[in-house]
């Protein structure tokens, strides 16, 4: 039990120990297969991508694939399945001709993750070649007298295959005299040898016939033969020998072809034909028979073939001497091939990126890159590295593979593309290396904002431009490329004098020309200050802004302006009116005196508003002068006599802009000694009218004569009015009778009516301006002349009704007054024109034809009463208050309240009878006592 135990767990470990190995290897990134030779194309090899780990529906976006190194792909890879099949029928024998293990090898790349992964086929052997030999017929003279047992060594078969396949056994047939001896040589080869068994009598029989037989281990096993003819000859004694059994040469693999590398010798003691002595090879592979040359006659081995370290670095051949007499001797020649740095390492590109942003992050992988050196020792270690002083670094990857990556952030405005120059050096002397170039793009990222070409611009504009004027043109450069670096310009918001910036100037988006969009004056707008903003076309934008300063140029574009003296003052002086402009000057001045300044200014600015003073045209030339750059007008010399007291002078103001501008200022001197004699001398001026006076006296007197006859009209109108009204006033006495049974307590005087009427007439006030009109009512208030009409639900008796009805009708009436003889107003008081005060008053007379007629009978009954009757407005409730001996009869009701049809012009205003009602009540309570009514009326 404890035995079985033991073994189990010796076969746990085992099979522990294989497992680690291989996840050891599939960690590594190293994958191992094997296949028989002779298989077809597209044969399994073994699943990469199940041993890999890689997921079957990720195959695609990993991009599963074998290097390609410039050889010959003995194997493929299938990129759906992820299964390594072979590319063509495998012939291990030739593929390995000097190696017993075959392995292949390979390297897969997963694109997706740049890693790189090797893979190692095992090709297996088959049976598939039979044992030859290289002559299939061979002569072996033999002496008569060759003792029995001596041994002749036979040329050995060759089969390339391996293991039990290859050449295993010998065997002879054909004849007793001789059998087969086979010799254990190095590495198990095995050597034939002819046994002579039985000693040879030339006269029985000259030549013998043999035949061996080489077979192997397959199965079914190959078998190969060659034909033995043996010719018995005559004694001889010697055989020849070498000078040495065996030969060691070292050559360099570039030594050059036809070279002798050795001469192997041999001597025969015999003479004649026996000891002429020639040589051959006797055991030589392939490569070298195709590489080496023995010379028969001299032994000399010469090079027929350049060699290669890389392909075989040493030799053995077995040189066999042999005189005429059939006597031979072997020696061994070894040749070491020496390594000599004749291959340069090889760097392959095995995946790169063409492009690479700017803001790519440091370590970004660029190119994954393979490199090898046939030769060895110092002369394959290859050491890579990149020339040029860039942003990249190598790092190594797996095994004989490097990856380019990022080493700092890159700037595409300081480099955009990069020829990155990866060299491998290997370590001879003197060293060979190679190159490769990865050619790099940067892409750009909008990283810069636009840069104008100055710090700030300025520019002068002169006043008065034609609109649409360029005035100046910024530029602004952007190191972004394509779209990043496309400029547009604009405006940034701003007011000049309280308008839009906008209405002033504007820029060209595309070329940054600055416009003037309207004509500037250089006396409102002097400076002009905005900023311009470029913009590059990245997402998102960048930008800047510079100040721009359009300073406005002045031009002589405004003539001098005379401040004094004025130009109406001058044109009145001139015309001889007034005293504007005028100025005295003593007659007894001396030369020199002040008399006058003319004052002037200029809009302009600098020179063009720089202003100097000529006089231009004097009465009296030589009497006065101006001073050039002051204005002032001086004396020249004492005035005389025969001087005129009255002087005229123009001035002429004139500025120094190009071409200068000017003006002219008039200025009248007087020559006098007092303010009298001036006002004189003004009189005298101002009798001799001119024509512009006679025209507008004529126009005065027009005016006066329409004033007049509109006035005579309106009197003429007035007259036709009031003989219309005594007319009426006429035919109403006539028929007066009628109104003789009626009280006269209830008709009021002629003097109470006009105070009536007084009461709602209105002023009117009419300016000399036709525009303009002033409507003023009367300050006197009515409430004590005439009480309001009775409120509407009260009856109003009529006339000829029973006074005894009336009163009982109204018991709560109360007692009427006494007459008052001061009852009659003043001729102030009185309405209408005849008692108006100024004139223009009017009172409002009663439109209805039937008032008119109760109006003018009591008009007409009161004229016919006595003069001295009681005229107090206060007699009772409802009543005129005329007199107690007409009784309370006749009421208001039976006077229209003509307040109700006065209206004021100009207004919406009317005379209501709330009013009424409240001068009633103020009637009822004062007693009849109208005196100081009229008085405060007044």
């Amino acid at each position: 039990m404890c035995a079985a135990g033991r073994r189990w767990g010796r076969r746990e470990r085992a099979v522990l120990w294989c497992v680690l190995v291989s996840a050891w290897e599939a960690a590594w990134g190293q994958l191992r297969y094997s296949v028989a030779e002779e298989m077809p194309k597209g044969s399994f090899v073994g699943d990469v991508a199940k041993d890999l780990r890689l997921d079957l529906p990720a195959l695609r976006h990993h991009d599963l694939s074998i290097l390609d190194k410039g050889r010959t792909q003995h194997f493929a890879l299938h990129g759906k399945t992820g299964h390594l099949v072979t590319a063509e029928r495998l012939d291990r024998e030739q593929l390995c001709r000097l190696v017993e293990k075959c392995v292949l090898r390979c390297e897969v790349i997963v694109e997706g993750e740049m890693q790189v992964y090797g893979i190692e086929v095992e090709i297996t052997d088959i049976n598939d070649n039979a044992p030859s030999f290289r002559e299939a017929e061979t002569e072996v003279r033999m002496s008569e007298t060759t003792a029995p047992g001596s041994l002749f060594p036979l040329a050995e078969a060759h089969d390339p295959d391996v293991g039990p396949n290859s050449l295993q056994r010998y065997e002879l047939s054909g004849d007793e005299h001789f059998s087969l001896a086979v010799q254990a040589g190095p590495g198990g080869a095995q050597r034939p040898e002819l046994v002579l068994a039985k000693a040879l009598d030339r006269e029985e029989a000259a030549f013998h016939e043999l035949v061996l037989r080489a077979s192997d281990g397959g199965e079914p096993a190959r078998t190969g033969t060659a034909r033995i003819r043996v010719a018995v000859l005559d004694a001889n004694d010697n055989a020849p020998m070498f000078s040495q059994a065996e030969y060691t040469v070292r050559v360099p693999e570039d030594v050059p072809v036809g070279s002798v590398l050795v001469t192997v010798t041999a001597a025969d003691a015999d003479e004649g034909l026996n000891g002429h002595v020639k040589y051959s090879l006797k055991k030589v592979s392939d490569m070298a028979s195709q590489v080496f040359q023995l010379e028969s006659e001299t032994g000399a081995i010469t090079l027929v073939r350049s060699l290669d370290f890389e392909e075989g670095d040493s030799y053995e051949l077995k040189v066999q001497a042999e005189d005429g007499g059939g006597l031979f001797d072997t020696a061994k020649v070894a040749i070491s091939v020496t390594d000599v740095n004749d291959n340069a390492p090889e760097l392959t590109v095995s995946t790169a990126l063409s492009e690479i942003s700017e803001d790519a992050p440091s370590g970004t992988v660029v190119a994954l890159l393979h490199v090898q050196d046939r030769d060895s020792g110092a002369n394959g270690e290859v050491r890579c590295s990149i020339a040029e002083r860039v942003p990249f670094r190598l790092e190594r990857s797996f095994e004989d593979y490097y990856r380019v990556v990022t080493a700092s952030e890159l700037d595409r405005e300081a480099v955009a593309e990069y020829n990155v120059t990866v060299r491998a050096a290997d370590g001879g002397s003197p060293a060979l290396w190679s190159s490769a170039v990865l050619a790099l793009r940067v892409l750009d990222v909008n990283d810069n904002a636009p840069v104008f070409a100055e710090a700030r611009y300025s520019a002068r504009l002169p006043e008065n431009n034609a609109a649409g004027a360029l005035v100046l043109t910024v530029r602004a450069a952007d190191a972004d490329w394509g779209q990043n670096a496309r400029v547009r310009y604009r405006l940034s918001e701003g007011r000049v004098r309280g308008a839009p910036l906008s209405s002033y100037v504007s820029v060209q988006a595309e070329t940054g020309a600055l416009y003037a969009l309207r004509s500037f004056d250089y006396e409102e707008v002097r400076e002009v200050g905005l900023w311009v903003r470029a913009e590059d076309g990245g997402a998102p934008a960048l930008s800047s802004n510079v100040s721009v300063r359009l300073v406005i140029v002045d031009e002589n574009d405004n003539a001098p302006q005379v401040l004094y003296p004025p130009a109406a003052a001058a044109a009145a002086a001139a015309a001889g009116a007034g005293w504007a402009g005028v100025e005295l000057a003593p007659r007894s001045a001396e030369p020199g005196a002040l008399v006058a300044k003319v004052v002037a200014v200029d809009a302009d600015a600098g020179q063009n508003a720089w202003l100097s003073y000529e006089l231009a045209k004097a009465t009296e030339p030589g009497l006065f002068r101006v001073g050039l750059h002051s204005g002032e007008v001086r004396t020249a010399r004492f005035p005389l006599a025969r001087d005129a007291a009255r002087q005229s002078l123009v001035v002429v103001v004139k500025d120094h802009g190009r071409p200068a501008l000017s003006a002219t200022a008039t200025l009248t001197v007087v020559l006098a000694e007092s303010v009298a004699e001036l006002l004189s001398e003004l009189g005298s001026a101002a009798a001799a009218p001119g024509e512009a006076a006679g025209s507008l006296t004529r126009w005065l007197v027009v005016a006066v004569a329409a004033v007049s006859c509109l006035f005579l009209a309106f009197l003429l109108l007035l007259l036709a009015l009031r003989l219309r009204r005594w007319r009426r006033s006429q035919l109403l006495a006539a028929g007066s009778g009628a109104l003789r049974g009626v009280p006269a307590s209830h008709f009021v005087g002629i003097d109470g009516v006009r105070a009536f009427l007084h009461s709602y007439s209105h002023e009117v006030s009419l300016t000399a301006d036709s525009r303009k009109s002033q409507l003023r009512l009367s300050g006197g208030s009515c409430c004590d002349t005439l009480p309001a009409r009775p409120p509407p639900d009260e009856p109003a008796p009529l006339l000829g009704e029973d006074p005894a009805g009336a009163r009982r009708a109204d018991p709560a009436a109360p007692p009427q007054a006494q007459p008052n003889t001061d009852w009659r107003f003043s001729q102030t008081q009185r309405p209408g024109t005849s008692g108006s005060q100024n004139g223009e008053e009017g009172g409002a007379w009663p439109n209805n034809q039937f008032d008119t007629e109760m109006l003018q009978a009591m008009i007409l009954a009161s004229a016919n009463e006595a003069a001295d009757g009681n005229s107090t407005l206060g007699g009772g409730t409802g009543t005129m208050g005329l007199s107690a001996r007409y009784g309370p009869q006749f009421t208001l009701q039976h006077v229209p309240d003509y307040r109700q049809n006065v209206y004021i012009p100009g207004s919406t205003a009317t005379l209501t009878n709330a009013a009424g009602k409240r001068d009633a009540k103020s009637a009822g309570s004062s007693g009849g006592n109208k005196k100081k009514s009229g008085k405060k009326e007044k």
